[in-house]
């Protein structure tokens, strides 16, 4: 292969099996369970990198998400913290840690955007009237959340503004002698997105002390509310809007 055919090819790893095809990537009843709480404001502080600010100082939001359609990477589930945050005054939401059970997503997704993805086994379910989410690293339970099944509608234009909002995420890419090689602040946008039905209801949320998924180190304090939202959507590719080896 002449170095001309690798600069042209090599956009993914593996260099003539890339792990995920190009995107962007089209969700179909992509399914969210969302239930925000109150946590400790100092610890939020500690981890939400400038130069994004905390935007509710305390708020928290546990998700659980089956997408059972997506192009390139089929089915999966995912779950994660997201923090409402920030930047340059505007709105948008910064995901602290994301857990998924299939590796195509998790590459696509580290690589591409920076998503803070880990293998895991998230599941979200129906238990008759109890929509369940929970998240397992290995054998050890990590969270469990629970919500009433659509008991009561959400405005879907709310549910809309919530799926369409600014989202930022720090990517780091580790050079050979393991310095960051990128480190950048990225956002991205979910596009074209058709909410297929939205609810909200009563939440419980539990998390637990694990050393390697380490969801309870932003403890509950109070559930503050949970919704239920289906959609389609495209996860729009990001843009780096913070370079933090050059500032």
């Amino acid at each position: 292969m002449k170095v001309k055919e690798v600069r042209e090819q090599a956009w993914a790893m593996p260099l003539t099996n890339p792990s995920y095809p190009r995107g962007p990537y089209r969700f179909f009843n992509r399914e969210f369970m969302v239930i925000s709480y109150r946590t400790d404001p100092k610890l939020l502080a500690e981890i939400v990198p400038e130069p994004l600010k905390p935007a509710g100082d305390d708020i928290v939001k546990m998700e659980f998400i089956r997408m059972p359609d997506s192009t390139g990477f089929g089915h999966y589930t995912e779950s994660g913290q997201v923090i409402p945050v920030t930047y340059e005054g505007k709105p948008g939401t910064y995901s602290h840690n994301m857990f998924l059970n299939d590796d195509a997503p998790i590459a696509g997704g580290r690589e591409i955007w920076g998503f803070p993805k880990k293998l895991a086994n998230p599941k979200l379910r129906i238990d008759k009237d109890v929509l369940v989410g929970t998240l397992d690293y290995g054998d050890i339970r990590v969270a469990i959340g629970t919500m009433g099944y659509k008991p009561q509608p959400f405005d879907q234009k709310k549910a809309l503004a919530a799926v369409t909002g600014a989202n930022y995420l720090l990517k780091i890419m580790p050079d050979v002698d393991c310095s960051p090689r990128i480190c950048e602040l990225v956002r991205y946008y979910c596009e074209d997105v058709v909410i297929k039905g939205a609810w909200q209801g009563p939440a419980a949320l539990q998390l637990f002390d694990h050393a390697l998924a380490p969801v309870a180190r932003l403890p509950v304090r109070e559930v503050v509310g949970a919704v239920h939202i289906l959609t389609d959507l495209t996860l729009g590719l990001g843009e780096v809007v913070y370079d933090y080896l050059r500032q």
